[in-house]
């Protein structure tokens, strides 16, 4: 995309905002297709979950399913800082199919809107509503947080039961630096920059929204609606030690559930999105594969 407008701000290494409104999206803009995986023999498809507002998602669904047989459902909410990226980003495309492939699930990936697509067919004739799963990398995790808040005490949660939460190098902030934050000046002012970009709210970084934990807050997560939670977090991530934070905090908070953490070392912020054939993160999908299966 190109414009001849005066650039009015560049939220690095993303974004270009210009004068006129015009937003420029650097990166998370390809488009891969849904279908048959030739290398998992994953299938997808997309469906539109909302017609009036345009709510859609993509579907994963192992082609080796049989007609009978019924799998564990994961909700999946994509990274991307909550203003990049989509369902069809090649990157998340290929990586899920990997996931879906090494976990024998069947996996909704959707656009930032609270939605199951619970009656789509493959849903319906697949999906074991027994076992529910939320999920999500960076922003993506961040959303399953406060999903999974709000669902315990709704009329979806009194519906539909959440088994547990996959959290993958959760995207959690504040305004006064922690643990590595406080000597990485560049990095911590980038992720400032991202955050007042897509929440220019009077509270700053320390929004309930991306910072959890202000005014007493981490007490509500007793009220996380599910049994299990797996925090995953990256020894070299700037967000790593926010995830470290969110569960201890959780395992504090007189929430009655099981929770986990596992750090991979020597690997970035969502590493196995960018390279999904690395040994750590084929390491990582059995994780998930075993979270997901847990009798």
């Amino acid at each position: 995309m190109e414009s001849k407008a005066e650039l009015s701000r560049i939220i690095f290494p993303y974004v270009r905002v210009y004068k006129d409104g015009t937003i420029e999206r650097l990166a998370g803009t390809g488009i891969a297709p849904a279908g048959l995986d030739p290398e998992t023999g994953v299938l997808s498809k997309d469906t539109m979950i909302i017609p009036e507002t345009g709510v859609s998602a993509r579907l994963y669904l192992p082609n080796s399913t049989k007609s009978n047989q019924k799998l564990p459902l994961v909700i999946y909410y994509h990274g991307g800082g909550f203003y990049l990226s989509s369902t069809a980003d090649p990157y998340y495309h290929h990586s899920l199919n990997k996931i879906v492939s090494v976990a024998n699930i069947i996996l909704v990936s959707v656009n930032y809107r609270e939605s199951t697509g619970r009656h789509e067919p493959w849903l319906i004739d697949y999906a074991d509503y027994g076992k529910v799963f939320l999920a999500g990398d960076s922003c993506g995790a961040n959303m399953a947080h406060h999903f999974g808040l709000r669902i315990k005490d709704s009329e979806l949660g009194r519906e539909l039961k959440i088994e547990g939460i996959a959290m993958i190098n959760p995207y959690l902030w504040g305004k006064d630096p922690v643990g590595v934050e406080v000597t990485d000046h560049q990095r911590k002012t980038m992720v400032d920059d991202w955050w007042m970009f897509v929440c220019p709210s009077e509270k700053g970084c320390d929004d309930p929204l991306i910072n959890p934990f202000m005014d007493g807050n981490s007490s509500s997560f007793e009220g996380l609606g599910c049994e299990r939670l797996l925090v995953l977090v990256a020894e070299k991530d700037i967000l790593r030690d926010r995830g470290r934070m969110y569960y201890e905090k959780l395992v504090k908070s007189g929430w009655p559930g099981t929770a986990k953490i596992i750090e991979t070392k020597g690997e970035d912020h969502i590493f196995h999105i960018f390279d999904p054939n690395c040994e750590n993160a084929k390491a990582l999908f059995k994780l998930l594969a075993s979270f997901f299966n847990q009798a």
